[in-house]
Order: C-alpha cells, then structure tokens, then sequence
C-alpha cells in the first residue's frame, strides 16, 4: 500500500469546525435510541443511559475560562459514556437570566438617555428580547468552537414556551401545597436594581467603616445610656433598645424609656435573651425594619416596624424633614453633624466589616420591609437530605456533602419575587375586591365576586431566575408533559458543575426533582473547583487577569484547551493557569500527530497482515499490556470524576510508553526486518494507534477525528478478524467516525506480568545509563561503550536477550555482560544489574574530569554553607521540618561529593 500523508505541522484550525459540522449534521450526538443518529441501527438495543443537562449559562453574557472548564469535563464523560455504548444524551441550553439581562438593557438605555420607564414594560421586553436572541447565538457559537457534544436538537431556555408552562405549573402546585405564600417580611433589597434578592443572591464583602458610640438620654431626664451601630442614620426606626434579661447591670431600668437623639420620641427599654452581655456596653438599639435579627427581636415584642428607606435606597418620610432624600452615605455624615452639635455623639471607631452587596451589581444591599412572595423551603429540604442520607445521590468529592447538608439544615424560606420586568411573571392575580387568584391560566372572572377580567390586575412582579433554573434536569425533557424523552432520560445521571452555586442551584434543583417527580433528578454530582490566575486570585476584569477561551482555541486549538484543563483538574482544587499554561496541551497534542504521521508514512510499498497471538514480540505484549493499563485506568478514573487522574494515565502511556519506547524501538524492524517482519511490524503499529486514538478521543476528540479518518480503518478490522486473536486484540466493531467508535476495554488476558517485570528492567537500565551519561555530562550524542553484570535467574536477563534495543535507546556503541566491574570504569546500580560506562577511547577523560572538578567545587561550596547556616541560630529559631530538610539536603550533598570524588578516583 501506499504511504497516507499528514499535513506536516499540526494545524487544527484547518480541521477542527469542519469535523464539529460534520458531527453535527450528520446526527452523531443524537442518543443511540434516536433514529437520527447514524449508528441507531447498530446501537438502538442498549438498555444503559447516561444523561447530562449543561449548566445553562446565563444569556446576556459571553463564554469565560470558567465555561470552559465546565464544558470541557461534561464533554469528556459524555463522549466517554457515548464511545462505551451507552443510550448518551447531553442537553444544552441557555438562562433568561433575569436581574442581570435586564441590567444589560438598561445599561444601554442610560447611554441613549432612557430609562425603562420611557419605553414601558411591553417595549422594554421587547428590546430585551433582541439583545437575549443576539447574545445567545454568539454563545452557542463559542460552546461549538469548544467542541461540546450536546444534542443541539434538543436545545433549551429558561423562558421558552415548554419551561415558562412548567414555571407557572410548578408556582401554582406549590401555592396549592401550602408551599407558597405572600407576606411582609424584611428583604434584601437591592436599590440599583430595586428589587428583592434571595440570601444566597447577596454576597457579603469585608469593608471598611466604623462603630459610632452614641448617647440615649432618659425620658425622665435622670440621665443617659450609650449604644453603638455601624448605620447611625438608622436609629430614627428605632423602636426599643434592648439588653439581656440575666444582666445585673440594667434589670432596673427594664420598661424605662429613652428619648430617640433629634426627634424627642420616646422608646422603651425591654429585655431580650438576643443580646449579649460581653459585647459593648451591653445594650442594643432594636430597627425593626433594617436588621434581620432586630426584626425577630421586634416580633417577639410586638413592636413598631417603620420602613426609613425609598426603593432607590434613600431616606423617605418617616425621618426628619432635612435628611428625606438623601442617601444613607450622605444622611450619615450629617446625622453625625447633628448629634455631636447636641452633645449625644461620644466617638466612633474604625472597623472592617462584612457588608452585604447585590451578587449582580455589587451596590451595597439593604434590609428592606417589604410586601414578597416566599417558598416554604424546610418541607422539601428534609426529603433532600433524606435522598442524600439513603444513597439516592452522590457528591464528588465527598467534602461537599457538608455544605450541602448545612445548609440544608439552616435553610429559611426562599423569597421568590422581583421588582423587575424580564422574566416570569407571577401568575397571581388581584381582584378589586381583595380576593387573590393564583391559576395556571388568566382568570376570565373573580372566583370570589364574580367581577370580569377588567377587575382583576395581575401582580407586576417577575419570578426569581432561579425558580426556573430548578427545574431544569426535568422541565427539559418536556415536563409536566409525560414526554417520551422524559420518560427514557429522567432522572438524568450526572451533574457536573463549580462550587460557587452549591446554594443557588444544585440543592434547590434537588428539592424541585423530589417535590415535583418523586425522584432525585440526578445521582452523580461532580464538584469542580473554579478557573484561577498563578497567584491564586479569581479572574475578573477589575484585575485584569481574565483569559478567552477562544483566544486559547484560536492560537492552539480546542484540544490543547481541554486536555490542559483536564489534566489540571484535580478533584477538590481550583485550576491555577496562565496563557502559557496551554502550551503543554499543545505540545501533546503535537505529539500525537506527529506520531501518527511517521507511522503512516511507513505505510510505503506494506501490507497489512493479520497477527496472531503467537506472533507477538514480547515488546508488542508489552506495549499491549500497557495499553491496557491504561485503558483500566482512565476508565476508572472517568468513573468516579478524576479527570487529572485519567489524563495522566493516557498521557503517559501515549508519549512515554508509546512513542518514546515502543514506537522508537519498533524501528529495529524497519531497519533490519525482512518485508515480513515489516508487514508485521507496522500492522501492529496500527492496530495500537487506532486503539489508542479511541482511548484518547474524550479528551482531545479533534485531532483523533482526523488521523482515525486517515487509517485504512477496514483493513486494520478485517485483519483482526482473520487473527482471531480475541485475547490480545478484541474484535471491535467498524465505525465511520471516531465519536462512535467503541471504547477500549479492559480485559485480563492482555496482562502479561512476566512481560511487564522483564521490561521495567529493561527501561531502568536504558534510564540508568542515560542519567549516568547525563552526570557525567557526556554529550547525548556520542556513542559510548558500556559493561553490564546480571544476577543471573533475575528479570535482568532480559538485558541480554534485547542488547539491540538497549543499544538504540541508551545512544551506545556496544553493550558488553561481565562478570564483575571492569576496570576503570563508572557504574551505577538497578534491579538484578549494575551497569557501567567504560572510561575507554570513546570518552575525553580530559573534558570529564574538568565536569567532574566544577560538579565537586560546586558540590563542595554548598555543603559549606549548609553548614555554616546549620551552626548558627537558623537550627535554633527555625521551624523543626525545616531544619530538618536542611539536615537531610547537606547528608544528600556530601554524598553527592563522595560520588564524585570516586569518578575522579576511576579517571586516574
């Protein structure tokens, strides 16, 4: 046959959207169950499915390195799942994304001077649309030029027609349940976005700002009490001051009352188990309507509840006449004005504090009394921890299952509503006369008066984004709808996701699948860490530090971007990375093609040949055992999420056993063989590279594509056929692309241990003499003699049997077996050998001896100064592992110099 050309570099970009199209359009990430997809016929019986659903990002943004990352584990497991055979469907889609679309929207009305106001609500949903239709193209190009495998076909958004039915389905049971009410309860409030936001929407942020010591004189004017607070400007809301019922200090002034600083209104002094004794003076100011814990005091006492705040956040008409429509910045510093002119400000005190601010926009977050709806969250959070408890659904790694169960455990009521008009809106409606209807439908009349749809007013507000999102693994598949897909797909099998939306996402889509289906909505949980710069900080534009996928992929390719990540994967761990960081998936990526291209190259004027078992070499046993190693390994690995793990392993066996070994020593058959022993030679050659592609396709799926399609693939499976030999290589079924191709499996008749201790000799003794030469700073390139002694009956004897092989890899000359060590020369030691380079005409004892002086001087100079640093009060001061570790490292010096010392002693 002839030889198959490769392009001589590697070149994805001339590759890579060409075979994603073709995957695409010809069906291939279709399930197997699907008749669309190619291979159904051949795959449309398997009983095992593996069901992923994408983490939908949000619409209004653009795909950053943390998409990425997800992305590129989903992909792997997926194409993973596919290749074993399983029934594997991976459902993309993308979120409405409420508060920040809508901030996207108005960000760009600011610019043209408008506000949402000017268009109204039907026009600005209509904008909203535009810019949701334009950002979700750009995304779901980004998600192709990563390589995903989903099934476009079966595409979603959180507010498409399917899901916004199973929003309104789902608000409505919940509120027949008695799992959903509206109330009056104190809010995060958000005054740049002005609305409400759920706890787990607020992040809390260390920031600067400082405990001011006010006074409280007596109504009765016998005196004064001093209280602190981080927000003076609140205490016109308050309604009471409050210490403990068990402090001496104060259980005679317990029902007095205090005149309220610039208003003259007067509060009174109750006992409450809240406050501490320790802290401060020991007694509180109590804001019913701007602390979450003062609110609970409040209603344990029944006290007044007055709102200081307008939704934009500043201050209204329940505060003196000059602070009304200020901010509560600006409201401060005069508020401070005012009581140290009246003599009731005593000091104030620097602190850093956690601040809550809107996880969205970042402006500082207020507790608010407000009118919201709520979810009645601790009913279904004990069936999840149930679920949990009983096996139903699996953490990786296990660490998460404390968050998930702490909070859990603490979970308050879950407020659903916001004041903002892209969305879900709430399908509540008020009539005239006071009756609320909650329906699935618009109501044509009140059920109560009988009043006609022009009485009734449906509430303005929107649902929270997450309340679509939760349904997600489900409302995907066609629920509430008894869809086929849901039926064969649900529950779905694994979630793969970061560990920023443990609260968000994952415990509450648990909930939704228990409440709604009965059934845990899926059973894996893998738990990646998040994308970080070197130093460990999270990439943000602020600092500058962020990295584009698509540049990654547009300078080294889709593949180089995955493998790295993958490989850097670690369960438990962020990903620290660079720009840089991605040459070394590249790199591999190189290896691979170029590997590929000399061995099809040598495919000029071969015939392919069916190989028996019994005509393997004990190195193609070899190779073959590894393969297989490898093949049990990243199987394992995948299994349970360890993507570094199962990267490592093919990424070892590939470069190192692979090309670096087998293929390097495979070229004693094309220089010395017959054009039998070449036929042969390169028709194992093939068969392992076409094995190997499929082992390395979940994680660099684009370049395995295109080399597979190279490989005269009929040949290679028809000769297997002939060989029969199912032991050594499984008789695997033809497939046109590498996507379906099948998965190598493991299988315990390829293990040769005899092989495999022969050989580990084999490589330690090429290894040994290699790092001998390199000690001695021998140039690589020249050819030297060595001497070697064998413990006779050991796996050293393999040595003897493959003197071409060591050799070729070892960079020798000749290769002689000796009793005892020879004169002059410079030994090193391994398992059943001691091998040793002969100080002969073939090495410049003149050039090594002067190595060997500079290594001894250098050698020398740092025992010395170990020493030096050892003998003074670093041994005393110093940690004691450090200290040690300088103990060990001079030990390892002066035997380094003592090894020297015995080279130079050789030399003479």
């Amino acid at each position: 046959m002839h030889a198959i050309e490769l392009e001589k570099a590697y070149s994805p970009k001339d590759f890579e959207d060409r075979i994603y199209a073709e995957w695409v359009e010809k069906g291939y990430f279709r399930p197997y169950t699907d008749e669309q997809n190619p291979v159904h016929n051949e795959k449309k019986n398997t009983n095992i499915k593996y069901t992923v659903v994408i983490p939908p990002p949000n619409v209004t943004g653009v795909l950053h390195m943390g998409h990425g990352l997800n992305n590129t584990l989903q992909d792997i497991v997926v194409r993973y799942h596919r290749m074993k055979g399983d029934d594997t469907l991976w459902i993309p889609g993308t979120d409405h994304a409420g508060i920040a679309t809508q901030n996207v929207v108005e960000r760009a009305l600011k610019k043209e001077g408008k506000s949402r106001n000017d268009l109204g609500r039907e026009k600005f949903i209509e904008r909203t649309w535009e810019v949701t239709k334009e950002h979700h193209n750009t995304i779901v190009k980004q998600q192709k030029k990563l390589g995903n495998s989903v099934d476009w076909s079966r595409e979603r958004f959180t507010y498409d027609e399917g899901l916004s039915k199973a929003v309104r389905d789902v608000f409505v049971t919940l509120y027949e349940r008695g799992l959903m009410y509206k109330g009056q309860r104190l809010v995060n409030w958000c005054p740049r976005c002005g609305t409400a936001l759920a706890d787990d929407e607020v992040d809390h942020i260390d920031t600067q700002g400082a405990m001011y010591h006010l006074y409280y004189e007596y109504a009765d004017g016998s005196g004064k009490i001093e209280v602190a607070t981080t927000r003076p400007e609140t205490f016109f809301g308050d309604t009471a001051v409050a210490v403990n019922p068990n402090d001496e200090r104060y259980k005679s002034i317990v029902g007095k009352k205090v005149r309220l600083p610039l208003t003259g209104k007067e509060i009174p002094i109750i006992a409450d188990d809240y406050v501490d004794m320790a802290f401060g003076t020991g007694m509180v100011k109590i804001t019913p309507a701007h602390d979450p814990n003062d609110w609970e005091v409040g209603k344990r006492h029944n006290l007044e509840v007055i709102n200081l705040l307008n939704p934009d956040g500043t201050l209204n008409e329940n505060v003196p006449e000059k602070y009304r429509g200020m901010t509560c910045e600006k409201a401060r510093k005069l508020v401070i004005e005012d009581l140290t002119e009246a003599g009731l400000f005593k000091n104030e005190e620097k602190m850093t504090h956690s601040v809550g601010h809107c996880y969205r926009c970042k402006t500082v977050v207020e507790p608010y009394l407000s009118y919201q709806w709520f979810v009645k969250m601790k009913p279904m959070a004990e069936k999840a921890l149930k679920a949990w408890r009983d096996g139903d659904i699996v953490f990786y790694p296990r660490k998460w299952e404390n968050t998930y169960t702490h909070w859990m455990e603490n979970i308050r009521d879950w407020c659903i509503s916001r004041q903002i008009w892209w969305g879900h809106r709430i399908p509540a409606w008020y009539c005239d006369c006071g009756e609320t209807i909650v329906s699935r439908e618009a109501p044509t009349k009140c059920p109560k008066c009988g009043a006609d749809a022009s009485h009734l007013k449906q509430d303005p507000d929107v649902l929270d984004t997450w309340f679509s999102s939760w349904l997600w693994p489900f409302s995907t598949l066609g629920w509430p709808e008894n869809t086929a897909d849901l039926e064969k797909f649900y529950p779905t099998t694994a979630l793969v996701t970061a560990y920023d939306i443990i609260f968000f996402w994952v415990s509450r889509m648990i909930m939704a699948g228990l409440e709604f289906t009965g059934k845990a909505p899926f059973h894996d949980i893998y738990i990646h860490g998040l994308v970080r710069d070197k130093q460990g900080r999270k990439m943000s534009k602020s600092l500058g530090n962020g990295i584009d996928p698509l540049e990654i992929i547009e300078k080294y390719g889709s593949d180089a971007l995955k493998f790295t990540l993958s490989f850097l994967c670690a369960q438990g761990q962020d990903v620290l990375i660079d720009s840089k960081t991605f040459e070394m998936g590249s790199k591999f990526c190189n290896k691979v093609w170029n590997a590929s291209r000399y061995i099809l190259g040598n495919l000029e004027g071969r015939t392919l040949v069916p190989v028996t078992d019994a005509q393997l070499t004990e190195l193609d046993k070899w190779i073959y055992t590894e393969l297989n190693a490898a093949a049990k390994a990243e199987t394992e690995a995948l299994e349970s999420y360890r993507y570094n793990d199962a990267a490592s392993a093919i990424y070892e066996f590939f470069w190192y056993k692979f090309c670096d070994w087998y293929v390097e020593a495979t070229k004693l058959s094309f220089w010395h063989g017959d054009d039998g022993e070449k036929d042969r030679a390169v028709s194992v050659l093939l068969n392992i590279l076409e094995e190997s592609l499929r082992l390395l396709h979940p994680f660099i799926p684009f370049v395995t594509e295109e080399i597979y399609a190279k490989l005269p693939r009929a040949e290679i499976i028809e000769n297997r056929k002939k060989a029969g030999a199912q032991n050594i290589l499984p008789n695997e079924t033809y497939s046109d692309l590498l996507v379906t191709a099948p998965f190598p499996r493991h299988t315990k008749e390829r293990d040769d241990a005899k092989v495999t201790a022969r050989f580990n000799v084999l490589q330690d003794l090429i290894r040994q003499v290699r790092g001998l030469r390199n000690e001695c700073g021998i140039d690589p390139a020249s050819k030297i003699n060595i001497a070697v002694h064998v413990v006779p009956g050991s796996d050293a004897e393999v040595c003897k049997e493959k003197t071409d092989i060591i050799k070729l890899l070892a960079g020798l000359s000749n290769a002689d077996f000796v009793d005892a060590k020879p004169k002059s020369s410079i030994g090193t030691v391994g398992n059943g050998f001691e091998a040793f380079i002969l100080l002969d005409d073939n090495i410049d004892k003149e050039t090594l001896k002067k190595h060997f002086d500079k290594d001894l001087q250098k050698a020398t100079n740092d025992a010395q100064r170990i020493e030096a640093k050892l003998g003074g009060k670093f041994a005393e001061h110093a940690p004691r592992e450090v200290v040690q570790a300088e103990r060990d490292n001079l030990a390892e010096t002066k035997r380094r110099i003592e090894k020297i010392n015995s080279y130079i002693e050789e030399l003479k």
